[in-house]
């Protein structure tokens, strides 16, 4: 069973890039474009829905949402992210990640119509609903994090692994330019349809009744990718590294991915055959070419160090870019942290997870992972609407107590991203790596080669013995063993001659190329006797 399992691993690590690994990425990647636009289009909305809801007579500014609803209305989806994650990442390796993965698009797909359709006119009530199907929304969107993530790495092989990861977590930013897209064309089609009067000619006529359907459009359509995507998850096979190691069916898992990916692979004999978001944008993209290159841990403490960087050359000399010639500076060096959290953090920390794990325990631990993360995202959304009010309660926004100021908030931030940068020391890289090399899936096929090559030495091995051995190691400790020098090439060669049942073929019970090799050295040197 340990051989048939490597087998079956082994020709996913080393599986030629095909067609299937680019569906794979759209499809997985199409739930990030979805959970995107949803997460972050509430923000491109919570100015109309003041306007409309919270519209104060005989006010000089239009109406805007009080600070309690504003932090809800924004940060309720995260909170519901938070439990989706942890949720479906514990379901996804109870289950099986292809089952889940079809329930997190179906939450998705619900919850974002749902949340174009709040009831009521009251204020109170399309809030409370609102915020209810948001919570839900968020809910789905969780589940999606730590199972794409964790199909993607099962299914990639070890060469492109993290450029593949990092290409499904790439579609996010599509997902964030789309939803501003769409916001500014549904608004000036709205806008061209039903002019209006400036606020200040006409308070009340400046928002004209249909403005109530451009923030649920918004929300709504949403839910189109996501269901545009649900037949393709559900005609996806489960991942071989889940149906082997968690499963334990590895005939299923080879008929699974013999049917997708051109490899094929038998189970009974070793023999593998191979046949802001335009900066933002960017940094994914950049990733996506540069990870396995250079690697996760480079990429992440790169990342860390320019955003800390920047946030300090931003908050120390802050006067001087509230001066009006000195604004595009600002927007520009600004834009280089969105560059450098998505070239770095914000795309490692999606990636890694997915790669270090064990198969039984990969999807709940991502979610923990992702779900750490989203507190990060709450702090944010409920925290720093608060901390960066001015310290003057004169200048405030309505409704809003004093803070500390945006200069001294960008400093917490720095502080924040120096944290992040010392923590990437103890974080582990796995380019280059299978993924059971990262978890320790493979140790004891390793411990159970060196024992047989001890029991090589004593003469102690039995014919099932010399059958067992042989197969796991012509897969795992052969390849490494040559590559540290573990080993003396023409001592192992003997040794794995010496382990093959006399009456069978060498091509019988080893892999074609390795069976070639041992031919050769055979017939060269005249000195590799069968046992």
């Amino acid at each position: 069973m340990a051989s048939d399992q490597l087998q079956v691993l082994n020709a996913l690590d080393v599986a030629k890039t095909q067609w299937y690994h680019f569906t794979a990425i759209i499809i997985a990647g199409m739930g990030f474009f979805t959970d995107a636009y949803d997460l972050f289009c509430i923000s491109l909305v919570t100015k109309l829905l003041g306007r409309i809801y919270y519209h104060v007579e005989g006010s000089r500014k239009p109406g805007t949402l009080p600070p309690n609803v504003a932090a809800a209305v924004n940060g309720v989806a995260f909170c519901g992210t938070i439990v989706g994650q942890l949720f479906f990442g514990w379901l996804g390796d109870k289950l099986g990640r292809k089952k889940v993965y079809g329930m997190t698009l179906m939450v998705m797909v619900t919850c974002s119509v749902a949340s174009g359709l709040s009831f009521g006119h009251e204020p109170k009530a399309v809030m409370s609903t609102l915020c209810f199907f948001r919570f839900w929304l968020g809910f789905g969107i969780g589940g999606d994090y730590p199972l794409s993530a964790t199909i993607m790495s099962e299914y990639a092989n070890k060469k492109t692994r993290g450029a593949f990861i990092a290409a499904v977590f790439a579609m996010q930013g599509f997902g964030i330019m789309a939803g501003g897209i769409f916001a500014i064309i549904i608004s000036s089609v709205f806008e061209a349809k039903f002019p209006a009067p400036a606020y200040a000619d006409d308070a009340l006529g400046s928002t004209v009744s249909q403005a109530d359907f451009v923030w649920r459009i918004i929300l709504m359509v949403g839910a189109i990718p996501a269901a545009m995507t649900y037949y393709s998850r559900s005609k996806m096979p489960e991942t071989a590294r889940y149906t082997a190691l968690v499963a334990k069916d590895v005939k299923q898992a080879a008929s699974d991915m013999s049917r997708v990916l051109q490899v094929q692979i038998e189970t009974e004999q070793q023999e593998v055959e191979t046949k802001e978001f335009s900066y933002a944008v960017p940094g994914y993209w950049f990733t996506v070419a540069f990870i396995d290159v250079i690697g996760r841990f480079t990429i992440q403490i790169m990342g860390f160090f320019f955003m800390m960087v920047f946030m300090f050359a931003l908050a120390i000399p802050y006067n001087h870019w509230t001066h009006k010639e000195n604004r595009i500076g600002f927007v520009i060096m600004y834009s280089l942290t969105f560059f450098f959290a998505n070239f770095g953090p914000n795309a490692t920390t999606f990636i890694v997870p997915a790669e270090i794990f064990p198969a039984r325990f990969r999807s709940t631990c991502h979610g923990i992972s992702a779900a750490s993360g989203k507190v990060g995202a709450i702090v944010r959304a409920f925290g720093f609407l608060y901390l960066s009010q001015s310290p003057d309660k004169d200048k405030t926004d309505a409704g809003y107590p004093p803070g500390i100021g945006v200069r001294n908030s960008l400093i917490v931030l720095g502080v924040v991203n120096f944290l992040g940068f010392l923590f990437t020391f103890l974080v582990p890289e796995a380019k280059g790596k299978s993924l059971e090399e990262m978890s320790g899936e493979n140790e004891d096929n390793d411990n159970n080669i060196r024992t047989g090559f001890s029991h090589h030495i004593k003469g102690e091995l039995t014919d099932t013995t010399r059958a067992d051995l042989a197969r796991v190691s012509a897969a795992t400790f052969f390849k490494r063993g040559m590559k540290t020098k573990e080993i003396d090439e023409r001592e192992w060669l003997n040794m794995l001659m010496s382990w093959r049942i006399p009456s069978r073929p060498v091509t019988e019970v080893f892999p074609v190329r390795l069976s070639v090799r041992l031919l050769q050295s055979e017939k060269q040197t005249k000195s590799l006797k069968p046992a």
